[in-house]
């Protein structure tokens, strides 16, 4: 009588072969060691044969194991293969994102569902990181794309793709305390962050007094304080809270450089209609911002 070979065993076998390891062939499988043991057991029943020697310190493939790894991947690829083309399967693209918190104004869970939405069978990895750090690892080959927040006075490159114009400014709620004259409680991200350093170079050259009031590593938090009252955040115009004022020289307040949203992605164009994706959301962001209030 013929054995049937089970894929589910004949996986469990390649695994084990290729990471000589029961723990290490489960964590692949997500699979406990005694089941990989179990189910080895039953592809050794089935064949009569031995397929591995087990010491105490290896797993390694007898000789009639190390012929049958052969047999074993072609009748995978084989049924992989009738199952992606009888399921129309489509492969699946990965892309390797860098993504500045400053750039989405907190907002990267509704460009992700845009794009997941636009483009079926995507996988992506998104890193939040600092623009300067991000930008870096970009030219190092770490990402295919990166989203950074760019100030346009320093005078940098001017490659990379605009997404929008987004520029700095001075935010408060109407139920913070603060009034002109008295000493300014800064809400700001925590450095080094490029635009925490805007806010302090501004408010030193005009010689305004401030203490910082709320420091976050999270956006988010940040925008939460400047919603609660807790003080004046800058952030860029796009992550102003809903129903913070904006105050300028009115107020007291000095001018803030000029920003931008900037797309850097590799040239690729298998990847080409995925960036142009990624850079339509991206661009819906001020539309759906919050509309801050200018003060009378």
């Amino acid at each position: 009588m013929v054995a049937d070979l089970d894929i589910e065993l004949l996986r469990t076998f390649v695994a084990l072969a290729e990471t000589e390891s029961f723990t290490a062939a489960g964590l692949r499988l997500g699979a406990t060691q005694s089941t990989i043991s179990v189910r080895l057991k039953k592809l050794e029943d089935r064949l009569g044969r031995r397929l591995f020697e087990r010491t105490p310190r290896a797993v390694l493939a007898t000789p009639f194991g190390e012929a049958f790894q052969v047999d074993a991947r072609r009748i995978l690829a084989l049924h992989d293969d009738a199952v992606a083309r009888a399921t129309c399967a489509r492969p699946l693209r990965r892309i390797s994102l860098g993504v500045s918190e400053h750039a989405t104004g907190g907002r990267l869970p509704m460009v992700m569902k845009a794009l997941h939405g636009a483009v079926p069978d995507l996988q992506i990895a998104v890193t939040l990181g600092s623009s300067e750090d991000l930008r870096d690892d970009f030219e190092n080959g770490r990402f295919e794309a990166v989203v950074i927040r760019r100030t346009l006075r320093d005078g940098g490159p001017s490659d990379g793709r605009r997404l929008f114009v987004d520029d700095l400014v001075w935010a408060m709620s109407p139920d913070c305390p603060w009034t002109p004259g008295r000493t300014i409680p800064l809400v700001a991200i925590a450095r080094p962050c490029r635009v925490h350093e805007h806010a302090h170079e501004a408010l030193t050259r005009s010689g305004l007094p401030f203490y910082p009031a709320f420091v976050s590593r999270d956006l988010v938090a940040v925008q939460a304080a400047v919603a609660a009252g807790l003080g004046v955040g800058c952030l860029g115009r796009s992550a102003a809270p809903e129903g913070a004022m904006i105050l300028g020289p009115g107020q007291g307040f000095p001018e803030l450089p000029q920003n931008e949203i900037v797309l850097f992605a590799v040239r690729d164009a298998s990847l080409a209609p995925i960036f142009e994706r990624l850079a339509e959301a991206f661009r819906r962001l001020p539309a759906v911002a919050a509309r801050p209030l200018e003060p009378a």
